[in-house]
Formats: C-alpha cells, sequence, structure tokens
C-alpha cells in the first residue's frame, strides 16, 4: 500500500488550460492542470507533483482534469516488489542480447532519425508525425529536469529510447520511441524492465508509468506490470483496491 501524504503547498500556482483536443480519446476534449512553469522552484516540486498524479512534458508539469471524466489515472510500480508475469519473462529472454545503456539526455541525428521513423508509423495525423528537432527537445529534454535517455541497442544499433526523469526516490518514465520494424520484439515492455532493473540498481522506489486508462488498448500493458499502484485523488494504493 502506497502510504505517501499528499500536502500540496499554498504557494504553489496551478492554471487551468483551455480545452483541447484530448489525446487518447479523438472525439473528446480535455484540459490540464499545470504547474505554473515560470515558477523558478519547479524543480524543487517536481519529485512531490509525481506523488500527486502530475507528469512532465517538456518545461510543463501538468495533470489531466476534466469536467465529468477521470480516466486518467496516474500509476507507478513499487520497483522491489515487482515480480515479472511469464509474458514479460519471454521479453526478457527474446531480448536478452539487448545492451541498455544510461546517457545524457541530449539529441543526437541517431535519437532524431529513430523519433521520427517512430512517430510517422504509430502517430500518422495525430499532431505529432511532423516533429523536428525543435520539437524533439520541447516535447522530451525539460530545461530544469534531470533527465536521461535509456538506449537500448542490437550490435550496436539503437533501437528503443526510454526519456526517463531521476527524483530521489523515483524514476519517471516520459516517453519511449522504437524501431516499428521491431514492434513484435515488445520493446515498450522490455523499456519498463530494463528502468525497473535500474531503480532497483540505485534503490528507488517507485518507477512512474504516467496515466493508465480503463479499455485504452494503447494503455493495457501497464495493467500488466504487478504490484501497480494508483493515485485516487488523495493517495495511492494497490490499484485494485482503487479502480476494481
Amino acid at each position: 500500500m502506497g502510504t505517501d501524504a499528499i500536502a500540496p503547498r499554498e504557494d504553489v500556482r496551478l492554471f487551468h488550460t483551455g480545452e483541447h483536443p484530448c489525446g487518447y480519446w479523438p472525439e473528446r476534449t480535455a484540459r490540464d492542470l499545470v504547474l505554473d512553469p515560470r515558477d523558478p522552484r519547479l524543480p524543487m516540486f517536481y519529485p512531490t507533483a509525481l506523488s500527486w498524479g502530475f507528469r512532465r512534458s517538456g518545461d510543463l508539469v501538468y495533470r489531466p482534469h476534466c469536467q465529468g471524466c477521470r480516466a486518467c489515472v496516474p500509476v507507478r510500480i513499487p520497483a522491489s516488489r515487482f515480480v515479472p508475469d511469464r509474458s514479460q519473462r519471454r521479453c526478457a529472454a527474446r531480448n536478452a542480447q539487448v545492451e541498455a545503456r544510461v546517457v545524457r539526455a541530449e539529441r543526437s541525428e541517431e535519437h532524431l532519425a529513430l523519433y521520427q521513423r517512430y512517430l510517422t508509423s504509430r502517430h500518422i495525423g495525430g499532431g505529432m508525425d511532423d516533429h523536428g528537432a525543435n520539437e524533439f527537445e520541447q516535447f522530451l529534454i525539460g530545461r530544469w529536469s534531470e533527465s536521461r535517455f535509456l538506449e537500448l541497442r542490437e550490435d550496436g544499433r539503437l533501437i528503443a529510447v526510454a526519456v526517463t526523469d531521476l527524483v530521489p526516490n523515483a524514476l519517471s518514465a516520459v516517453y519511449t520511441f522504437f524501431d516499428p520494424d521491431m514492434a513484435a520484439r515488445s520493446l515498450g515492455t522490455l523499456a519498463i524492465l530494463r528502468q525497473l532493473e535500474w531503480a532497483q540498481r540505485d534503490r528507488r522506489q517507485y518507477l512512474y508509468l504516467g496515466y493508465w486508462i480503463n479499455g485504452h488498448r494503447k494503455m493495457d500493458y501497464k495493467r500488466r506490470f504487478m504490484p501497480l499502484e494508483a493515485f485516487d485523488g488523495r493517495s495511492w494504493d494497490d490499484i485494485e483496491d482503487v479502480v476494481g
């Protein structure tokens, strides 16, 4: 059971965004709560904001706050308690030869080329498939965050990158992109398994996975990482106790 005390500071300013297209359900609109992006204390607030169910995108720290919809459920894995299931063990064995390396969060032509191939394959017409170097840095690399790229390579070739934020007691999985021609290798799952190994080596308590949405096919994989904790707006608990 999660035991984080959720006690927001009174001097942290929050803003509501205007309505924008929902990134998960195209027929819906969405709104977010955003921590004041001009606040110089944002790096200090960020670890606590993660424990409140917020996420980072570029320099913005946000949480969905849509009227009449609470589909986005913040989730995290308690790293020391994680036990891979049969499918995850097969994924690890199938990719045992893949090397993982943690590097600074800096764009290279190799990273950008893989990112663009991934978006072209996975997000056609979604507004991201025309991302270039500027969008790469604005979306993935925060000016104030302590971030790393977890590179996955096979025979020296870059096949996946997991953008990962470091906070004192946790890692946060910001975004993962991979070679779309290798989708059958379950590289997204592999990236999480390697991030969990990293968290365990560093004795970090949690790996934050962002949001899980019940019934959304692109989010189903997160529910398979057990035990999984969910945030109900006040505290963290095992996901079965939060959403059933």
